[in-house]
């Protein structure tokens, strides 16, 4: 769905961001795009939703280059950034002003997510606190149906039962026309909705992978003893250590994303070496 080839860009021409970066991003899947702060996360889904133009360098939408902002393009992404701000007037009226640009809007999937919320849909914009803003910003959004929907640091402001309910929210929303691409910080928010990670720093794809060639190739465990020499990474944990070790026999573990994260920045060519072979 999403191709980026060979992109350059920066703030100042002086202190590119991103250099020959390239990455393909398919359809039917969630996926987790993590990084360190500074490493230009919602800079790269800005410019792949069409909202900054690369110094160099394409990205492509379905094989159109969305710098075009061509209607037929951009009626099939929708972001919600981190910070936004909404009209003072009601859901109503917001998604009858809005939702005619999104030919797939489902006003069914709109009140399905609203009630996974937990939240009436006569709702007014400037009745709701911040997190209730983002709840009924993140159902327009799902509802709009595009074929890509991305959505930076989304679970920022939200309560910990609303964590939960944006998690059942996303997966309801799914289907192999769509895909989803989320960035935060918030890992343990986000772990197991993914189907896909990608890992970026200092202007690289550091890991590109399926959860489930992740669970092929790495083993998670806690609190175990073995070898010194077997193990990649390991960091503290409430149960003693997280470690992190080559999965040679096939083993079943769980993902621990966090620990993923800091041992591919920690062991980059470690971890390059067995996703590479």
């Amino acid at each position: 769905m999403i191709e980026i080839k060979d992109l350059s860009f920066g703030y100042k021409k002086k202190s590119l961001i991103y250099e020959n970066f390239s990455l393909n991003i398919g359809t039917g899947e969630v996926f987790g795009l993590l990084g360190k702060n500074g490493t230009g996360k919602t800079t790269l889904l800005y410019l792949l939703t069409g909202l900054l133009h690369p110094q160099n360098g394409k990205v492509y939408f379905n094989g159109t280059d969305v710098h075009e902002r061509q209607p037929g393009t951009l009626s099939e992404i929708f972001i919600v950034p981190e910070e936004f701000e909404l009209p003072d007037i009601s859901l109503k009226q917001y998604v009858n002003i809005t939702a005619p640009f999104y030919p797939k809007f489902s006003y069914e999937q709109l009140n399905s997510c609203l009630e996974v919320f937990e939240m009436p849909s006569d709702i007014k914009f400037g009745e709701l606190s911040m997190g209730q803003k983002k709840k009924a910003f993140i159902c327009f959004a799902l509802a709009t149906n595009t074929h890509l929907l991305v959505m930076d640091e989304p679970s920022n402001g939200l309560d910990i039962p609303s964590k939960s309910q944006f998690r059942k929210a996303i997966a309801m929303g799914m289907s192999d026309e769509k895909s989803v691409i989320i960035s935060t910080h918030q890992v343990r928010d986000i772990d197991s909705l993914l189907d896909h990670v990608i890992i970026i720093d200092d202007k690289h794809v550091l890991l590109d992978a399926s959860t489930s060639l992740i669970n092929e190739r790495l083993y998670f465990g806690e609190g175990e003893t073995i070898d010194n020499d077997k193990i990649i990474y390991s960091q503290p944990s409430i149960g003693g250590k997280s470690l992190l070790r080559a999965n040679r026999g096939g083993e079943d573990s769980n993902i621990n994303l966090e620990l993923l994260f800091n041992a591919t920045l920690a062991e980059r060519d470690k971890i390059a070496a067995i996703f590479n072979k």
